[in-house]
């Protein structure tokens, strides 16, 4: 008996299992057991509230782009900015010239002219039997388009204020399209001279002071405006999903995917990047809340 107790002891020596021979005592820590819980903190659902704010102003952008004829930005004004800053002679104008009942009109004279500053610059061009015309190197921006046609020994003169596209991405030139439909010989009998006599041979229809505000451009300028809308609309709402999303899981990745999303609305006056990037910065800020496990 003696030998195997003396056995035993070796082995509890070796695997440390001998058993305690002293009094056993009993210790207590101020540690607490914790888990993470799958929800967002008080800062982290304020800061989903700011970008759900956000998207409501990108939202509100995209109406407004996705409207062009009622939208408190206009397309024509979206151009006129670009084209301030594009380079000279870098846009391409053309079209066709057709009478009252849709007749192209051949040999009418295209005459084209823009303000450089400290003189008008101008550029024309004839129709051909199709009634097309296209003139080249013109400056972008805001232009008087003139269509001068000879008829029953007048010169009927057709004016109206044009918005020359500029060139898009990495396109060299700006293309505008816009097809005029001349004016009866009846409309510019009606006119009076403009030397004042009562027998002019030079007539003219000028709408160009009913289009300071908005002058005529090329038409898919307004689908690609309305196009552009229907974009910061559709992230609008992709941006509101992810932070619904990031709400009810508690996800601070999918919330801070949501305010980069929403920072390309570029909501009214871009107050929605100023907010996305703050929303941004703020979710590095966001810690897991912890739950007791009692």
């Amino acid at each position: 008996m003696g030998e195997a107790n003396s056995s035993d002891d070796y082995i509890d020596g070796l695997t440390g299992l001998a058993e305690p021979s002293g009094e056993l005592m009993f210790s207590t820590s101020e540690s607490k057991l914790t888990i993470e819980i799958d929800e967002l903190t008080k800062v982290g659902n304020s800061i989903a509230v700011l970008i759900l704010i956000t998207c409501l102003l990108g939202l509100v952008n995209g109406l407004d782009f996705s409207q062009p004829e009622s939208g408190l930005v206009r397309p024509d004004e979206f151009v006129f900015r670009f084209a301030q800053a594009a380079p000279d002679e870098s846009a391409i104008f053309n079209g066709h010239v057709y009478d009252h009942e849709g007749e192209p009109i051949e040999n009418a004279t295209v005459y084209i002219s823009w303000y450089e500053g400290d003189y008008w610059n101008t550029s024309s061009s004839q129709t051909d039997k199709e009634g097309f015309f296209e003139l080249e190197k013109l400056d972008p921006g805001i232009t008087r388009v003139d269509i001068i046609v000879d008829r029953d020994d007048y010169k009927d003169r057709f004016a109206n204020r044009v918005l020359l596209s500029p060139p898009a991405l990495f396109e060299p030139y700006g293309f505008t399209t816009i097809d005029f439909e001349m004016p009866s010989q009846d409309e510019f009998a009606k006119q009076d001279c403009a030397d004042g006599s009562t027998n002019c041979t030079i007539r003219e229809i000028d709408r160009s002071p009913s289009q300071m505000d908005h002058p005529l451009m090329d038409s898919s300028v307004s689908l690609i405006y309305s196009t552009i809308g229907i974009g910061f609309i559709g992230l609008s709402l992709l941006a509101a999903g992810f932070t619904v999303w990031a709400m009810k899981t508690g996800s601070v990745y999918i919330l801070r995917t949501a305010s980069v999303l929403s920072f390309f609305t570029v909501g009214h006056y871009y107050s929605a990047c100023l907010f996305s990037l703050v929303a941004f910065v703020l979710t590095f800020t966001i810690s897991k809340p912890r739950k007791e496990i009692n």
